[in-house]
């Protein structure tokens, strides 16, 4: 079993004081009970209370007595629903997981941002520990009902799509289109800004690349710094997409050139993450792509002709005019791509646009 508070020592002295009083704000319970103590009273055996635990990402803290009774509450719901019948034990495991994974580090950029920003100018006579107290007392309830609003929000959205694609025989079939949007050169400028303006640029990058993508409907899985993965069923969406941040970061004077390599295919989710031989290539082809440009792997190209949002590739070539189609592909040279062989990439740009030569 583990100590909610994330860490196996406790602060000494004062700062030992002020944690624990904030963590029994935060919790708003005591600590009483032991692990083993906890797992008797949730009625858990103590080798699955142990799993669920670490699987939260908590560490052990031995026999301390740490726990407190919203633990033993939360244990026994978790443990009610493998004996319910409603999750199986290795299900209940990844809900821990895939919950403490996410709200760690929701945790960490919330206390990152609010107490590190809101406590640096402390008034006259007060420490930065005397200031976090009530600081926290009044966000918490605050931040705990925005949490489940946008929480209950996103499990609607979701569990829309999964309706849908049980009656959508395309969308049944686990086919995605997913786009990587890497900033170029972002190894080399990182090197030469400091900290702060390195945060600066990142966090622009990733506000407007996260809005854009979400306004059109698309689905960020995860940012990387200078590279963020996005996903929607629908082609001609993620086409958009990619289009427009290319073309809205262009705009930005202080972030770099955007590329962004998609493709179109088979995807396995998991934990909220996406995987497989469609992902890689997208990734791939972001690492060959041109600087403020799209490609395209076939699959994707064959499925916006189709739909048509773009024009055949066996129209003639030329000037292309403003028609029907929103989007035009261009054919690029064969080339090999580590780990998938020769791949013949597909320049995307809109209808009326200037081509690459």
């Amino acid at each position: 079993m583990v100590h909610e508070g994330g860490g196996g020592e406790e602060p000494e002295g004062d700062g030992r004081t002020v944690a624990l009083d904030l963590e029994r704000l935060i919790l708003d319970a005591p600590r009483r009970y032991t692990p083993y103590q906890a797992a008797r009273a949730a009625d858990v055996p103590m080798e699955l209370a142990t799993r669920f635990w670490r699987a939260m990402g908590f560490p052990d803290i031995g026999q301390s007595r740490a726990l407190t009774d919203g633990d033993v509450i939360a244990l026994r719901r978790l443990a009610g629903l493998v004996e319910s019948g409603l999750l199986s034990e290795s299900m209940a495991i990844q809900v821990a997981r895939s919950t403490g994974q996410t709200t760690a580090r929701l945790a960490g950029w919330q206390m990152d941002t609010f107490l590190d920003n809101l406590t640096q100018a402390v008034e006259p006579g007060l420490t930065r520990a005397e200031v976090a107290y009530p600081l926290v007392e009044l966000l918490l309830p605050e931040l705990e009902q925005f949490l489940v609003y946008v929480w209950r929000r996103q499990l609607a959205a979701v569990t829309g799509r999964v309706v849908q694609a049980a009656e959508d025989t395309e969308i049944t079939s686990g086919r995605l289109a997913v786009g990587f949007a890497d900033l170029v050169g972002f190894t080399r400028l990182s090197r030469r800004l400091e900290e702060e303006e390195l945060g600066e640029l990142v966090e622009s990058f990733e506000n407007t690349c996260s809005d854009l993508i979400a306004g059109h409907g698309g689905r960020v899985v995860k940012t990387l710094g200078d590279e963020i993965l996005y996903v929607s069923e629908d082609p001609a969406t993620a086409a958009e997409i990619a289009l427009s941040l290319v073309e809205a970061l262009a705009d930005e004077e202080n972030i770099p050139a955007l590329r962004v390599g998609m493709a179109f295919g088979t995807v396995t989710s998991r934990m909220g993450d996406v995987f497989g031989t469609t992902v890689n290539l997208a990734s791939r082809l972001t690492s060959i792509a041109p600087k403020d440009a799209v490609l395209l792997d076939g699959e994707f190209a064959a499925a916006l002709e189709q739909n048509g949002a773009a024009a055949p590739s066996g129209e003639p070539d030329g000037p292309v005019q403003a028609g029907p189609h929103r989007f035009h592909l261009q054919p690029m040279w064969r080339r090999p791509v580590r780990g998938l062989g020769l791949v013949e990439p597909w320049l995307l740009t809109r209808v009326g646009r200037t081509q690459l030569p």
